[in-house]
């Protein structure tokens, strides 16, 4: 086993953790790492597998979660639509602010991104406001879920790898 290289990828699994409240598809550069242990025989295929297997798992609740809790908040199909193309808007716009913009930006984007969304659709202030809400809780929720999953593969992934 090459120590180095399972230190450098548990060390680059750890800052795609920490980029995946941002925004950035960080459990997916996890797997993607993942694949150089799996390649090189460090980690198993099943391990591997089931990682990935998580990934997509936790990449669909985030869809549903937004989607749900925005519905339950009185949004529509616009409202989620809203939330990703908000969230992804207020990303880039906090950008310029090290780690606090674009998180700040990317939440704050998804509440006014569905807001808007829903405003247009239903021209009522009221409810665009309350889907904005849900939206945002479920943008919270969704990246709860994520940071635990990738907390998972990290040990998971990481563990196999400097164990392996």
């Amino acid at each position: 086993m090459n120590t180095l290289l399972a230190l450098g990828a548990v060390a680059a699994m750890i800052v795609s953790l920490l980029a995946i409240p941002l925004g950035i598809p960080g459990l997916w550069i996890m797997v993607g790492i993942l694949s150089v242990g799996l390649i090189a025989g460090e980690v198993s295929l099943g391990i591997y597998g089931l990682l990935v297997g998580l990934t997509i798992a936790a990449e669909v609740a985030e869809w549903v979660t937004v989607e749900r809790l925005g519905r339950r908040f009185g949004g529509t199909n616009r409202t989620f639509w809203g939330a990703l193309a908000g969230g992804a808007i207020g990303a880039i716009v906090g950008a310029p602010v090290p780690v606090v913009g674009p998180l700040v930006g990317a939440f704050l984007g998804t509440l006014a991104g569905a807001a808007v969304a829903t405003w247009l659709h239903t021209r009522r202030l009221g409810n665009a406001v309350r889907a904005g809400w849900g939206a945002l809780l479920g943008r919270a929720a969704a990246v709860a879920i994520k940071v635990f999953v990738g907390l998972v593969i990290l040990v998971l992934g990481g563990g196999a790898w400097l164990l392996g």
